[in-house]
């Protein structure tokens, strides 16, 4: 049996940190009222990325496996519902 590799750390596309790094810009300007620079837009995505990224990551996963785990007690039942009385 194979073993499976420890997943590596999450890591975001450069289009979809400059998607992110405007979102952070325009949160600034419109919720405060402030310009941020570049570095702190960079430095605010690269803490999300480290720090919050893993924690999301982790809840979606346990979603589906609840998801998963709900499907496979529908298609038990569902299989036993298929049985016909052999009297």
């Amino acid at each position: 049996m194979r073993r499976r590799e420890p997943l590596r750390q999450i890591k975001l596309s450069e289009t979809q940190k400059k998607n992110l790094n405007d979102e952070i810009k325009a949160f600034y300007l419109d919720q405060r009222g402030e310009e941020i620079g570049m570095i702190e837009q960079m430095q605010l995505l690269e803490l999300f990325e480290q720090h919050l990224a893993p924690i999301i990551y982790n809840k979606a996963l346990d979603d589906a496996k609840h998801w998963f785990s709900q499907a496979m007690e529908n298609i038990d039942s569902d299989y036993y519902a298929l049985y016909k009385d052999e009297r």
